[in-house]
């Protein structure tokens, strides 16, 4: 019993030394790092629109190979309604990546107060 109240006891006396200086290395962003200098929200934010930008790259090439799926059909039915269910979801894809970044734009419009325009 005195062994698990010596390790609470030095557990929580590290917990306490150390708080200290998590606190303190929120605010310090030391010379010659990397890391990003912005705020959370930037980051995120750069984050989302890379993502958003990679989606609707990867639907304009998912369209462009289904065209090409639909060239090279000759014919077959098989080979055609597969091309066209990869042109519908690479459309999709498209959408959903212009759609996000309308989201996007919109609640930093209205969350930050500052600017109106997309």
């Amino acid at each position: 019993m005195k062994s698990k109240i010596k390790a609470l006891a030095a557990s929580a006396s590290v917990a306490a030394l150390t708080v200290p200086a998590l606190a303190l290395a929120q605010f310090q962003n030391p010379q010659g790092t990397n890391l990003p200098s912005g705020s959370v929200t930037g980051i995120i934010k750069n984050a989302m629109n890379w993502l958003l930008m990679l989606v609707g790259f990867l639907g304009v090439i998912g369209f462009a190979i289904a065209g090409i799926l639909y060239l090279t059909a000759a014919g077959d039915e098989g080979q055609i309604d597969k091309a066209k269910r990869a042109m519908m979801y690479s459309i999709i894809g498209v959408i959903v990546a212009i759609v996000g970044l309308v989201v996007i734009q919109a609640a930093q419009g209205l969350l930050g107060g500052s600017s109106s325009n997309f």
